[in-house]
């Protein structure tokens, strides 16, 4: 346990001294989001209607901004290998890359998400409601996108590779995300939309950990 908790904070420190990663998720995020009134007009009506949706599609692409990094720079220079001759099992790495992921871009852009939506005119009713399904829907992406990240390892063209990995698993998370607004913006319950989301988080918990490990011993050896 000492050894995966010393590798997360490796992982945080790696991350916060490229910041610039964060930092451009999070322009990219914003400029996403405010494209999208420049094409469906400036109505208030059809803004409120469809941002929730703008918010979520710009989180998705935005969060798969830094996950080049995630593994690429430690197999390029040998560490990677270290990392697995460490003790710890493959699926403990992919999950302290997965937490450091979380912290230094989902939740940034969970925090970032409040000022998109009020500036897509999202009514004070169904703003909790996205951030509550943004909070377990940024980590699934986070555990998604480590498992793409790995499987494309040391592959030609793996940036190419990783969005058409990874999108297509992500869209139980946006429609379960987006429908949990919905379903707010008309007064319907949403927690079964919320609750099928935390499903998705738990059934992703302790499956793609271990689908990482093994896409990164195959990658080495």
């Amino acid at each position: 346990m000492k050894t995966f908790f010393s590798l997360f904070l490796r992982e945080i420190k790696l991350s916060l001294r490229h910041g610039a990663d964060t930092l451009a998720a999070i322009l990219f995020f914003f400029l996403a989001g405010t494209l999208f009134p420049l094409a469906i007009g400036p109505a208030p009506e059809e803004l409120a209607r469809l941002a929730p949706g703008i918010v979520w599609v710009a989180a998705l692409l935005a969060a798969l901004l830094p996950l080049d990094r995630l593994f690429g720079a430690d197999f390029e220079d040998g560490a990677l290998d270290q990392l697995l001759l460490s003790g710890l099992p493959p699926a403990a790495i992919a999950l302290a890359k997965t937490g450091a992921h979380w912290l230094t871009t989902g939740l940034p852009l969970l925090l970032a998400a409040a000022p998109l939506a009020l500036m897509l005119r999202v009514r004070g009713e169904i703003l909790p409601v996205l951030l509550g399904g943004l909070l377990p829907g940024t980590m699934a992406l986070s555990l998604l996108g480590t498992a793409g990240a790995a499987i494309v390892l040391g592959a030609r063209r793996g940036g190419v590779l990783l969005p058409l990995l990874v999108l297509p698993l992500a869209v139980p998370v946006l429609i379960f995300g987006t429908s949990a607004a919905a379903a707010a913006a008309t007064h319907l319950p949403v927690r079964p939309h919320l609750l099928l989301l935390c499903a998705v988080l738990a059934i992703l918990l302790p499956l793609a950990p271990i689908a990482a490990g093994a896409a990164l011993r195959a990658a080495v050896e």
